[in-house]
């Protein structure tokens, strides 16, 4: 391979990155937007404390009923969840259904890609 084409072949690579990338931001901005229904409950700022629901910030990747300061109920006391993207897309479509007996009064989001958006921007408060 020569080195134009070779040059030419990363052009295409960053293009193609860049264009996720893009992708991507828009699905945080569109999260963010979305996510707008549960900052009623939830704050999202970095040791902002508690709402009526647990501060979201660092959430993905936490344990269920870890978030200091917030009475959680006892259902999700013994729920022993990790809020991965799989799991974190349950709840946000069903809160209910993922965790009976729960005190989130929010019925949750049955778009897909809400969801999806949801879940990027939580990914970003880090």
């Amino acid at each position: 391979m020569s080195y134009g084409k070779i040059a030419v072949a990363g052009l295409i690579a960053a293009g193609m990155l860049s264009g996720r990338a893009f992708a991507a931001d828009q699905d945080v901005a569109k999260g963010k937007a979305v996510f707008q229904r549960c900052a009623i409950c939830h704050k999202v700022e970095k040791d902002g404390g508690n709402g009526v629901g647990p501060n979201l910030f660092g959430v993905v990747g936490r344990k269920s009923a870890s978030e200091a300061g917030f009475n959680y109920s006892g259902p999700m006391k013994n729920a022993q969840i990790t809020w991965t993207e799989d799991n974190l897309a349950k709840w946000i479509a069903g809160p209910a259904k993922m965790v009976p007996g729960n005190k989130m009064a929010f019925g949750g989001i049955a778009q897909k890609s809400q969801i999806h958006d949801v879940i990027e921007y939580l990914e970003t408060l880090k």
